[in-house]
């Protein structure tokens, strides 16, 4: 029996002599590591498997890869993980995008989708990304350079971009893929919508209410307790609310636009369910920049059959909004109205900030510097208090940060891609349905902006990648072009011929 064992055993280890000479020198540089360093160098040396697993997956389903960094974009803010998440929350997103890109490059004999990347977004980016670097050298606060602090800052704020463009353009490269991520998108929004009637119906979560009652009642718990503002599975309201708004009218345009019936009824229910939960959020600059990205899109549609019914339907209900109290027993929408009007005591304070900030940044033309937060500032720096004002407001945290300089060269390279995509709508692309899916990423690019100028919420997950992600599927769409108008006859003609074959069965039942 031993012998036959024995036997066995030497056959398995002359066939995979490698993985088991490999295993063994795992388990004795594990135990080594033990020994001599601890438990966390042990636990490392037992992960290493799983990471070689991982990238084994990665370069055999690469878009696997892809569709788990939209997911994991969406949900790493979720107040419910943070209990589970001792890491920063952007690391699993950049590791998925550097891979995603590193792949790309190891695959570059086989296909390669780099020169779609070299665009005018990637320009105005790369515009922004020069001036962060200049900031490095930015010592307002007469602390000395900070490499540490200013990386934190330009990873998130603008290296970041370059790493969501070029993603999209390697990722996103035929109807297919565009059409799918179009759903996904659709569909975790859907989800949001779904966790907010949740959280109305039947609560909250131990972790979300500890949170919303210990950390943020005096902005998500109104009127004595009465309007809660709910924040569905993002990190507050804000962000919920001008990413559910930004995101309606993408998706009300992808229904208006489309030419198959089934993908209309979607996204107009996809629409609908996140207006309803845009609502929830109590988000006032919400309903604003819904208006606007949809005025937006009017003007990128070039067709009257469009332009005129929309224009109606759209101005009745801004004159229902404005000019009416219909709905008025609801205090989300009260508090929604409130947005139109000029004495609201929270825009107030904005503007009282505003202009405290001001004052001080006549001293910074080059803001405090990069990444610089309060607790990097020694409580005797006359930017200290500077530093500890609320900046409401993403333009605004970018002012304090780069100064009037920075935010301008910022709002200049915004506005050179937003010109940039729309032109690519409106001249170079013949197919209504995706003319209409690049006006519905414009619209929510201006919408998801107009947010950020009222609220701290364009750099926060899942806004990132998803309004920047949108615009550089804009610029990818002419490459697309060709072949979805293929794609698109080829759908319509297989729900014809089913059409048909429906009819015949029908009528040959009545014989």
């Amino acid at each position: 029996m031993s012998k036959v064992y024995s036997n066995r055993l030497t056959e398995y280890t002359h066939e995979n002599g490698g993985r088991v000479a490999l295993l063994f020198l795992l388990f004795a540089l594990a135990i080594y590591e033990f020994i001599h360093a601890g438990f966390n160098a042990f636990a490392v040396i037992c992960l290493s498997p799983l990471a070689i697993l991982f990238c084994y997956v990665a370069f055999r389903w690469k878009m696997t890869v892809f569709w788990a960094l939209i997911v994991v974009n969406w949900f790493i803010m979720n107040r419910n993980f943070e209990d589970y998440i001792s890491f920063p929350k952007s690391l699993p997103e950049e590791l998925l995008e550097l891979t995603l890109i590193a792949i790309a490059i190891i695959d570059i004999r086989k296909e390669t989708y780099f020169e779609r990347a070299w665009n005018f977004m990637l320009l105005a980016v790369m515009v922004w990304l020069g001036f962060c670097i200049i900031e490095i050298f930015n010592d307002s606060c007469g602390l000395g350079m900070n490499v540490n602090t200013w990386f934190t800052g330009f990873r998130l704020m603008a290296l970041h971009l370059v790493w969501i463009i070029l993603v999209f353009s390697l990722y996103i490269s035929n109807p297919q893929r565009l059409l799918l991520y179009l759903r996904v998108w659709a569909g975790l929004s859907l989800l949001s919508a779904f966790w907010t009637w949740k959280m109305k119906t039947y609560g909250f979560t131990d972790t979300e209410h500890n949170w919303i009652w210990n950390s943020a009642y005096q902005t998500h718990i109104l009127n004595g307790g009465t309007l809660i503002r709910y924040f569905s599975t993002f990190n507050d309201a804000a962000t919920y609310g001008c990413n559910a708004s930004a995101s309606a009218v993408a998706f009300l345009i992808f229904g208006i636009t489309s030419k198959l019936k089934i993908d209309k009824i979607f996204f107009f229910i996809t629409a609908v369910a996140v207006i309803w939960g845009m609502f929830q959020s109590g988000t006032r600059t919400a309903i604003i920049t819904l208006i606007a990205g949809f005025i937006v899109f009017l003007f990128l549609a070039r067709s009257t059959k469009i332009l005129i019914p929309s224009a109606i339907i759209g101005g009745f209900f801004i004159f229902i909004l404005i000019f009416t109290n219909i709905g008025n027993s609801s205090q989300q929408m009260r508090r929604m109205r409130s947005a139109f009007k000029k004495s609201d005591a929270s825009a107030t304070v904005r503007d009282i900030n505003k202009v405290a900030i001001a004052k001080y940044m006549k001293e910074a033309p080059w803001g405090i510097g990069l990444g610089m937060m309060s607790y990097d500032i020694p409580a005797n720096n006359k930017f200290k208090k500077l530093s500890e004002i609320p900046p409401d407001s993403e333009y605004v945290f970018i002012w304090v940060r780069t100064g009037p300089v920075g935010v301008t060269v910022f709002t200049c390279c915004m506005v050179m891609m937003l010109l940039g995509g729309c032109v690519i709508v409106l001249f170079r692309l013949k197919s209504p349905s995706l003319v209409g899916i690049g006006g519905g990423l414009c619209a929510a690019f201006v919408s998801i902006h107009l947010g950020a100028y009222a609220n701290q919420i364009l750099f926060q997950y899942p806004n990132g990648i998803t309004f920047f992600g949108g615009m550089a599927i804009v610029y990818l769409l002419p490459y697309i072009e060709p072949e979805w108008i293929k794609y698109e006859e080829k759908r319509l003609a297989k729900i014809e011929e089913r059409k048909r074959l429906r009819l015949e069965k029908k009528l040959a039942s009545r014989v």
